[in-house]
């Protein structure tokens, strides 16, 4: 691939990571839940406020991508390494979409659910734009990745298996932590 493609290619990608971002902060906002891969990082930030949501999210994602190469071994590509400048720029992205979505009122019932809708389009939207970009995977779905790939398991059969340990994992937090 020429330089010229890939230099859109990963512009397109960090473009689709701000979209990302700003969507899991709507859906932050909106106080009725969050993704399960931000599940973790939410429990953490509600305990911990030193750090805010974007840091525990680059924290989550530095111990996915030390999980990719802890399940890849010799067969993890150093190219995949470029996860981590993308994960701080992930959190950093949904600190500011969480000041941005915080200054919206939100104290009723179905604007939180607007605020959620809102979030869903938004993430959804990142996530179209990350899948044309084409050119990595983010932290977490690097990470089911790997274990499909060890594994031979059918990807979206593994990425099930992992929101659920996602949720499942944030809930033990929860109970532990409050």
């Amino acid at each position: 691939m020429k330089r010229k493609e890939l230099v859109k290619r990963y512009s397109l990608f960090i473009i689709s990571l701000w979209f990302s971002a700003l969507g899991i902060a709507f859906t932050k906002c909106g106080s009725l839940g969050v993704s399960p891969v931000s599940s973790v990082a939410n429990v953490l930030s509600l305990r911990f406020t030193a750090l805010t949501m974007g840091d525990w999210l680059i924290l989550w994602s530095v111990l996915l991508i030390v999980g990719q190469i802890a399940v890849l071994r010799k067969r993890y590509q150093l190219i995949q390494l470029l996860q981590l400048p993308m994960a701080f720029l992930f959190g950093w992205f949904t600190d500011v979409g969480m000041l941005i979505a915080g200054r919206i009122p939100v104290n009723s019932y179905p604007m939180q659910l607007v605020m959620v809708v809102l979030g869903i389009v938004i993430l959804g939207f990142g996530v179209a734009l990350s899948v044309i970009a084409n050119v990595m995977f983010n932290a977490g779905e690097g990470f089911v990745k790997a274990l499909s790939d060890v594994t031979e398991k059918n990807f979206g059969d593994v990425k099930i298996a992992f929101d659920i340990f996602s949720v499942a994992l944030s809930v033990v937090l929860s109970l532990l932590l409050f």
